[in-house]
């Protein structure tokens, strides 16, 4: 499956915000966005200045960045992504709502939320090695969408690994949302329901995004 592989930092700087993209990095001044917040590119630092104005965006420039932030945000290509507003259409209550609840309920997204990763990308990168179960069996497939009462592990063989026993000494510095429970000690994570709009943990507007697709 096709992925961006490309410095994540100016995804960031292309949507004007911190998408939390390389972990503990977006909290110190190492971050791209401390150090140049203007758009990547020859003309960035000099957009706005010098003939003319800088332009109010349009309507559709607006939805489209929000879009693309949303995307960007839970690393999911255009193409999944438009299956996943085509599913949050068909469900009952708010397209928007319905959407963000879908990424937060892939796989990837929850073993970050749970602090098991520093960020989605990397807890992506573990999902597809194989160092998780879901209900007692095995899962690497990044985009499974877990269920009330799935209760997501570190595999038995994995807990030695020295990257999950570093992991156990930082859990709990991240703050754990309503919706998912955590074992420290066994490494077991657990749906207690489903994720309400005020537990996602970046700043969205998901009507723009229904906007844009209602076009």
């Amino acid at each position: 499956m096709a992925r961006y592989t490309g410095p994540v930092c100016k995804l960031c700087r292309r949507e004007g915000v911190k998408l939390f993209l390389k972990g503990d990095r977006c909290m110190t001044s190492k971050c791209a966005m401390e150090r140049r917040a203007y758009p990547p590119g020859e003309h960035g630092s000099t957009r706005g200045r010098g003939r003319g104005r800088r332009r109010k965006p349009s309507d559709y420039a607006l939805q489209l960045r929000e879009k693309q932030k949303v995307r960007r945000t839970y690393g999911v290509l255009e193409r999944q992504f438009r299956r996943y507003f085509a599913n949050a259409e068909r469900m009952p209550g708010l397209t928007g709502e319905n959407l963000l609840q879908l990424l937060e309920r892939r796989l990837d997204n929850v073993v970050y939320r749970l602090g098991l990763a520093d960020s989605r990308a990397q807890a992506r990168q573990l999902v597809c090695h194989g160092h998780f179960a879901v209900n007692g069996r095995k899962m690497n497939i990044p985009s499974y969408i877990v269920r009330v009462g799935d209760v997501v592990t570190v595999r038995e063989r994995s807990k030695g690994n020295s990257y999950f026993k570093e992991r156990v000494k930082g859990l709990g510095r991240r703050s754990l949302p309503d919706w998912l429970a955590l074992n420290p000690k066994t490494l077991e994570g657990q749906v207690a329901a489903l994720p309400a709009r005020s537990d996602t943990d970046v700043s969205l507007n998901e009507q723009l995004v229904v906007e844009y697709y209602s076009r």
